[in-house]
């Protein structure tokens, strides 16, 4: 479901109007960031303007915060984010080559999103799910035991999927 700009920014004035009857309502700026991400996909410069004047804290500490955690995006995301574990495990079971093989695939490089916008990658510390090395988390769901002819084939699937939508 895609909402426009003006519905997301009420949505969100929405939030921050909730969150700001609490008790030191600056404390949630993660909570706030978090939200705005949901409902826009990634923290654009005019989304952390709009928190900044609503929340009344300068842009440059929005700006401090959202650059200093990993799980905020800063640009558009792809309808599917892959997350390759390079953890111990994995990377010990194949991981970069997992990693390389999608990178080939896909033409882009990690932080990237491929030109329509179907596929965004990133390398992950870990998923927490060693036990299935190495995985690879596409969206909210964990592909295990993988090899570069596993991946390819998850990934053609996906390419296929999005085509038929």
């Amino acid at each position: 479901m895609i909402i426009d700009q003006q519905e997301i920014s009420k949505q969100l004035k929405n939030f921050i109007l909730e969150i700001k009857k609490q008790e030191r309502a600056d404390s949630h700026l993660i909570t706030v960031l978090h939200k705005a991400q949901e409902l826009n996909g990634y923290l654009s410069k005019e989304i952390m303007d709009l928190v900044a004047e609503e929340m009344q804290i300068p842009t440059s500490v929005i700006w401090g915060v959202a650059t200093f955690y990993h799980y905020f995006k800063l640009s558009p995301i792809g309808k599917y984010n892959i997350s390759v574990c390079m953890g111990t495990a994995c990377y010990v079971k194949g991981a970069n080559e997992v990693l390389e093989t999608v990178k080939e695939l896909l033409d882009i490089k990690i932080g990237e999103t491929t030109k329509d916008m179907i596929f965004s990658l990133q390398e992950a510390r870990c998923i927490g799910a060693c036990g299935l090395a190495p995985v690879v988390m596409i969206n909210d769901k964990i592909y295990g035991e993988l090899n570069p002819k596993k991946i390819t084939d998850i990934i053609n699937d996906l390419k296929k999927q999005a085509q038929e939508e």
